[in-house]
């Protein structure tokens, strides 16, 4: 993981006007969101296999990312550079389970932390130029 440094960060938006203009900017809702907290992430890679992420927290009410009206106001944080490695192929471990396949249907990362190419952290930084051009306009 990369930390960058933004004129966006510690800056409070409506969550939904936020999402609204990353995702001019080719971001969408990380999948780990909650309630309180999540991030923006857009992928550098064709494989997506590296990416910019741009972390916040809920500092007035909460996040629901399926309502319109959602009036949540988020603080960014910190946005950050990492690259996930993953095993190539079935997972040897895996076993066949019912229930358990549907949460565990992909593969943790061999490395989450694995080492960043200087080519992903410029790319990174042209990215997030972009995004603060759409949340700062």
């Amino acid at each position: 993981m990369i930390t960058l440094q933004s004129d966006i960060e510690s800056r409070e938006y409506e969550f939904a006007e936020a999402k609204e203009k990353l995702s001019n900017a080719q971001f969408s809702l990380g999948g780990n969101w909650e309630y309180d907290r999540g991030s923006f992430d857009r992928a550098l890679d064709d494989s997506h296999k590296v990416w910019l992420r741009l972390p916040f927290v809920a500092t007035v009410g909460s996040i629901d990312s399926e309502r319109a009206d959602n009036n949540a106001t988020i603080r960014i944080g910190q946005p950050y550079v990492l690259r996930h490695l993953y095993q190539e192929g079935n997972d040897q471990e895996a076993s066949v389970r019912v229930v358990g396949s549907l949460f565990d249907q992909f593969q943790s990362p061999t490395d989450p932390d694995a080492n960043i190419d200087p080519k992903w952290i410029d790319k990174a930084k042209d990215v997030l130029a972009e995004a603060e051009r759409e949340l700062l306009s």
